[in-house]
């Protein structure tokens, strides 16, 4: 069966796997994402997957100060061990996180996260402006989950495309780390101030900002 490149995405993300196992498995799973799931922890190609499950207590409370004390992040980023917790590694990924949710300003860690009344309200906005295009009804329905897909991508950190390289979710991000260190990791938590938030002030471009201070 034609496998959805977006299924693929999604089955990457979560199991950490290659691109090409991701597609066999959807396409042996008849494109059931949680049957493909276990079809590679069978074949032991999902890193992230085989250690999902087990518990991540240990970790560090990251904080990223933005130059002058204009933005504040403090971010829970759990591991197995508190040896891994105190390497290089692990603290640099903490660091990348804290600075990434600092200039790209998530609400969530996670869609799971999201209020229900939220992403109704947000349907129902998406589905007046898709009517006031003037498209079709038969295909709204359609338009307005895609484009939840894109709040979704927009305010879940996970879904986030990582500030330091596009190219890949924070998600993607997340499962290279557990493949590399060896142990669970989870991103539980976080908070984010900015100076005079819900105050009436200039607007800044802080991701370039944040970027330039990264840079240097």
């Amino acid at each position: 069966m034609a496998v959805d490149a977006k299924a693929v995405k999604e089955l990457r993300e979560k199991t950490g796997a290659g691109m090409l196992d991701c597609k066999k498995a959807l396409e042996e799973a008849n494109g059931d994402l949680t049957k493909a799931v276990e079809l590679l922890r069978e074949k032991g190609l999902s890193a992230a997957a085989n250690k999902a499950g087990r518990i991540a207590t240990e970790g560090v409370v990251e904080s990223y100060i933005h130059a002058g004390g204009r933005i504040g992040v403090i971010v829970e980023i759990n591991c197995e061990t508190d040896f891994v917790a105190k390497t290089d590694q692990f603290k640099e990924f903490a660091r990348d996180i804290a600075m990434h949710i600092a200039a790209l300003s998530p609400l969530y860690v996670r869609r799971e996260e999201v209020p229900s009344d939220a992403i109704e309200k947000e349907r129902e906005i998406l589905k007046a402006q898709a009517l006031n295009e003037g498209k079709p009804e038969k295909i709204v329905e359609k338009m307005v989950e895609g484009r939840i897909g894109k709040y979704y991508e927009e305010y879940c950190l996970l879904e986030q495309s990582f500030v330091k390289d596009p190219d890949k979710t924070i998600s993607q991000l997340l499962n290279e780390k557990i493949s590399t260190i060896g142990e669970n990791i989870s991103i539980r938590r976080f908070v984010r101030y900015e100076l005079g938030e819900g105050l009436e002030k200039k607007v800044d471009n802080f991701v370039e900002e944040v970027m330039s201070q990264v840079k240097k």
